[in-house]
């Protein structure tokens, strides 16, 4: 079994705003839901602590993800799983509740909150050392606090205080724009703010992630910004049109500036043609992220420019997955589909952990200051 670093969960979203016990068997908190008829991916959930411990996932960039959408007012109401809140201060005070949740379960053994080089090379040799399943069920899951949308961050003074929190991966937008930039489905560049924003990220040592950014504002966020960057979860447009992927060009620029694209499992960023609730997962399997692992490969020439960041239960569930992927733990799959196209152990290792956590070793800082 392959250890495995996953570059962008969900976590506390699914367990403050869907209300999953993440401490339980995925069955167990399926089973509790399959009676509920409020979001798509109810009773289809992948993700929880104990599976990501028998699927060799030891660690993870785990998110606050919380959206400040003063338009939308929708006519039945916000619900609890909703992103948007009407203000950036519900948004902040949203994320912030988020942050509680995982400081609860570190507190109670279940998850260790990781903010510098140190607390990282300890927390993974422990797991590479465990060696049998029986060994992993009794550690704690690595989270690198990441933040999907800087919607918390109210303005760009106040990334500081995030920092000190303990945040160390951000992206600056989700979906539409926001007072930074322009995410999927929207066309702009960054903001003032958001080139304030940027340059306060690279003051701090902020790890930049470039997922969701726009065209624009992606290519001017990538000339700006001089600090540490990755895309946390990205595929390859090529394969793929649209423009929530990459290009070729994209790829080799955030291959060149040191930094990688972790694959993501959301079967419509894996299928042509895709139609949300209409194609069946059974047409999009582990293959296709393979194909994709294969493809940032060649366009770089290096094993090294790519990660696994599947985004599994990031607003959807099974029923938006590869027919193939019912758990977290299947993402021991994937290593099985490289090693069929003739990957090596060791280069199958860096795709699904080695090259992102090189990389976070590199990035993080030393120690943690406060």
């Amino acid at each position: 079994m392959y250890s495995i670093c996953d570059g962008h969960l969900d976590l506390a979203m699914n367990a403050v705003s869907f209300d999953r016990d993440l401490a339980a068997p995925i069955e167990e908190i399926n089973r509790a839901e399959r009676h509920m008829s409020d979001h798509k991916a109810r009773g289809r959930a992948t993700v929880s602590f104990p599976d990501m411990r028998s699927g060799g996932v030891g660690l993870c960039l785990g998110t606050v993800l919380a959206r400040a959408n003063a338009g939308s007012r929708p006519a039945g109401g916000y619900m609890r799983i909703d992103f948007d809140h009407a203000t950036s201060d519900a948004a902040s005070c949203a994320a912030f509740s988020q942050l509680a949740y995982y400081r609860l379960l570190e507190s109670r053994g279940e998850i260790r909150m990781i903010g510098n080089r140190t607390e990282l090379e300890s927390h993974w040799g422990e797991w590479r050392a465990a060696g049998s399943s029986e060994r992993l069920r009794r550690l704690p899951v690595g989270i690198v606090l990441s933040m999907e949308g800087a919607d918390p961050i109210l303005d760009p003074t106040d990334c500081e205080r995030w920092w000190n929190e303990g945040l160390r991966v951000a992206s600056i937008v989700h979906y539409g724009s926001n007072r930074y930039a322009a995410g999927t489905g929207a066309d702009g560049p960054l903001t003032d703010a958001g080139r304030e924003l940027l340059d306060e990220f690279e003051r701090l040592g902020m790890i930049l992630d470039v997922t969701h950014l726009s065209d624009p504002s992606f290519f001017e966020a990538i000339e700006r910004f001089d600090g540490a960057l990755l895309a946390t979860h990205n595929n390859c447009r090529e394969l793929v049109p649209g423009e929530r992927q990459y290009s070729d060009d994209q790829i080799r620029l955030i291959h060149r500036k040191g930094g990688l694209v972790c694959v993501a499992l959301d079967a419509w960023m894996l299928y042509p043609g895709w139609i949300k609730g209409k194609t069946s997962p059974e047409m999009v399997s582990f293959g296709q992220v393979a194909d994709h692992v294969e493809h940032i490969v060649s366009v770089t020439g290096d094993i090294g420019a790519v990660g696994v960041g599947s985004d599994l239960d990031g607003g959807f569930g099974n029923e938006q997955t590869p027919g193939d992927c019912k758990s977290i733990a299947d993402l021991q799959k994937l290593a099985s589909r490289l090693h069929d196209r003739g990957f090596s152990s060791d280069e199958i290792a860096r795709v699904m952990s080695g090259n992102l956590v090189s990389f976070l070793e590199t990035h993080l800082p030393e120690r943690s200051m406060t």
